[in-house]
């Protein structure tokens, strides 16, 4: 069953990304992203979205400044992933795979990937 346009259908079960890296990458893709941004963006609530945002903080792997009403959040780059099976691996990294430009997932993917896509 299709949706409207442009709109995902609503989504139940297990996802390769957990909402903490998709909080995370809107964030990196803009440091003053308004909560209600992140939340339509990454389909959480907004309260879910604090959630995160209050835990990626509490864990040193993100800050932020406040000035009037806007937030600026400052990610922590060398920052190591939490689980074990990603010891030593940093946010950058991760980053590095979710921060892309659609036209660049392709290449990103290599020739054989791509087409199987």
């Amino acid at each position: 069953m299709l949706g409207m346009v442009g709109v995902p259908e609503p989504h139940s079960g297990w996802t390769f990304i957990t909402s903490h890296a998709r909080v995370l990458a809107a964030i990196a893709d803009n440091p003053n992203v308004r909560i209600r941004d992140i939340a339509a963006h990454c389909r959480l609530t907004e309260r879910a979205v604090q959630r995160i945002i209050s835990d990626l903080e509490q864990d040193g792997y993100l800050s932020h400044t406040r000035d009037g009403r806007t937030n600026t959040y400052r990610i922590e780059p060398d920052k190591v992933l939490r689980h074990p099976a990603e010891a030593g691996l940093s946010v950058a990294s991760l980053l590095s795979l979710l921060v892309q430009d659609e036209t660049d997932r392709g290449k990103a993917l290599g020739p054989t990937m791509a087409h199987t896509l």
